[in-house]
């Protein structure tokens, strides 16, 4: 069992920036790759960016070039930098974890992140 405890979250204007946090509570943090969701009100959970045991990214069209995906095998967390932020981009932020790649079996309480105009 993989505990995820994300942070960072807050209330920003638009066009500032936010770092995520994800603590993770395995050993065995650099096998697991990780990602970050998201869920607005009235929208499903989408997927913002994803990386790697390796560190091969992905991000989702819609954060490309603003927001980066990255983690620190030796402090078991990943993080996600959120820059040039926009209302829409208010929602719940989830961490995840999985070792199979495109499965995500553990998941974090989430952090709000609240942009206003």
């Amino acid at each position: 069992q993989v505990q995820l405890v994300e942070s960072g979250g807050g209330l920003v204007q638009a066009g500032d920036s936010l770092r995520l946090s994800c603590a993770a509570s395995t050993r065995s943090f650099s096998m697991y790759n990780m990602g970050w969701f998201r869920r607005s009100p009235g929208k499903p959970r989408e997927l913002v960016a994803r990386i790697t045991s390796t560190g091969a990214t992905y991000y989702a069209d819609f954060v490309k070039g603003r927001f980066t995906i990255s983690r620190d095998n030796a402090k078991n967390t990943a993080y996600l930098q959120l820059n040039s932020l926009k209302p829409e981009d208010t929602a719940v932020y989830s961490c995840t974890a999985g070792l199979v790649l495109g499965t995500f079996p553990y998941w974090g309480q989430g952090t709000q992140v609240t942009v206003s105009s």
